[in-house]
């Protein structure tokens, strides 16, 4: 090759490298992903099951994780842009790159699922979160049940190993007593719930 080829080729891959690293550091500052997140700070890890309500019926819980400080229902909502919320608001609103949109309150059906598995194990610390993306911006303020992934990593870190054995070991009859009691959401389930 000649040099009147190798400028532009070298410039190019110092374009592409330049490109790269700043896909990785704008990942690092958003932080983890949302299932990055919850991969990290789970022990074992439920999803989309169905949880009997104590009155009969079935409610859905979308995550479910044992971790070093109990169970944890987690509701994942994907939106990013500005989120308006508060506790007694009926309704959310986001206003984001898609428009302005509204979504009932989480925190009902949250709290109603926590409740539905402390029937289950009621000696097993059980905590339910809302988890938004991080790109979600709660500048008017956030309710405190209302985690970013970067807030769930630091809150529910993963124990080292030995102690997330006796963890296992201490939590295994509760855990075992949640998966004997649910059943996966199945999409004759999900139409019976709807209706």
């Amino acid at each position: 090759m000649t040099q009147e080829y190798w400028i532009p080729l070298a410039a190019l891959i110092v374009v592409v490298l330049a490109a790269v690293a700043i896909v990785i550091v704008w990942r690092r500052r958003r932080g983890p992903r949302l299932s990055q997140a919850l991969q990290e700070v789970s022990i074992d890890r439920l999803q989309n099951v169905l949880v009997p309500d104590g009155m009969g019926g079935q409610i859905q819980v979308e995550h479910l994780l044992l971790t070093a400080n109990g169970l944890v229902v987690i509701d994942v909502k994907e939106f990013e842009g500005k989120i308006f919320a508060g506790d007694r608001m009926a309704e959310w609103t986001v206003i984001g790159e898609r428009g302005r949109f509204t979504f009932p309150n989480p925190l009902g059906t949250l709290y109603d699922r926590v409740a539905a598995l402390k029937q289950i194990v009621r000696d097993v610390p059980v905590v339910g979160l809302v988890l938004f993306g991080s790109g979600a911006d709660f500048t008017k303020g956030r309710p405190k049940d209302v985690l970013l992934p970067a807030e769930l990593v630091e809150r529910y870190q993963k124990p080292d190993q030995v102690d997330r054995e006796r963890l296992i070991v201490a939590f295994a009859p509760h855990w075992e007593r949640v998966k004997a009691a649910i059943e996966p959401v199945t999409r004759g389930a999900r139409e019976k719930l709807r209706s």
